[in-house]
């Protein structure tokens, strides 16, 4: 869990420094994803973006969250989508706390754009969606095959 945990920072903080060093103006990309550099101070899609310190509260409670829901998991799976969560939550939360404008009050550095969707995200945002996604499906998958595997009884007619 640690090595996807740290995995997902680390890819996280790179491409973003990468394309901070890049400064990109504009949209730069071809057909549907382009890169697209914004400053997200708000939660996601920009919710609350007047309101840094709130988000960034909010970001805190998520990551323990996620830390405590992954080390508590029975199913090695979903611990494993958990610990991607973890890694993107404290992708983001480390842009809030180190990054302009300040401790607390920074914007995350969103840079992958899709066309035809509202705003951009980052590798932390496609960890915590692709993790509580892959952890549902492993939930629900377990569900089935425990259910499928329990001997059915048949009821005695007269």
């Amino acid at each position: 869990m640690a090595g996807v945990t740290v995995a997902v920072l680390a890819a996280d903080q790179v491409s973003k420094s990468l394309v901070l060093a890049a400064n990109p103006t504009g949209d730069v990309g071809i057909g549907w994803v382009s890169v697209r550099l914004v400053r997200n101070t708000g939660a996601s899609g920009g919710l609350a973006s007047g309101h840094p310190v709130l988000v960034t509260l909010s970001a805190l409670a998520v990551t323990a969250v996620a830390a405590t829901f992954a080390l508590r998991a029975r199913s090695r799976g979903v611990a494993l989508c958990l610990a991607a969560v973890l890694g993107g939550a404290a992708g983001n939360l480390a842009d809030r706390i180190f990054r302009a404008p300040g401790f607390g009050r920074g914007g995350v550095v969103d840079w992958i754009h899709f066309g035809g969707r509202g705003g951009s995200l980052d590798l932390a945002d496609l960890a915590i969606q692709f993790g509580v996604l892959g952890a549902v499906v492993v939930i629900l998958a377990s569900g089935r095959a425990s259910t499928a595997s329990e001997p059915r009884h048949q009821e005695d007619h007269p």
